[in-house]
């Protein structure tokens, strides 16, 4: 097996998770855009008091969450094991609260498509 040498051992090495300043930067930006978007869901659950509105600001919580394990992991605190453990069950998690909320506050019943007369 081959390694690479010279410059392109250098690129390889240069993309590294941990201690990347621009991986953080996009993590951060992301985590306060992420931030912002659970501030508006809180809200709109306080406004609408529905328990859609607060399955849906549960689930952006979650994505919350997982742009601070993402940080976690860049900064060397989560490591890759568990980071990607964390990720993908998150994000499983964000679905199942999203496809719940649409399921169980949606107009009718599911699986009864025929109107009654």
């Amino acid at each position: 097996m081959t390694q690479p040498i010279g410059p392109l051992q250098s690129a390889v090495d240069g993309w590294s998770v941990e201690g990347s300043l621009l991986l953080l930067a996009v993590a951060l930006v992301a985590g306060l855009g992420t931030g912002v978007l659970f501030v508006i869901s809180v809200v709109a659950y306080r406004r609408r008091r529905g328990a859609q509105y607060g399955l849906i600001a549960a689930a952006v919580g979650v994505l919350l969450f997982r742009s601070v394990v993402g940080a976690g992991t860049i900064l060397g605190v989560v490591p890759m094991p568990i980071h990607h453990f964390l990720e993908h069950s998150l994000d499983f998690l964000i679905a199942a609260i999203v496809l719940y909320a649409v399921y169980a506050h949606a107009p009718g019943t599911v699986g009864n498509d025929a109107t009654s007369d």
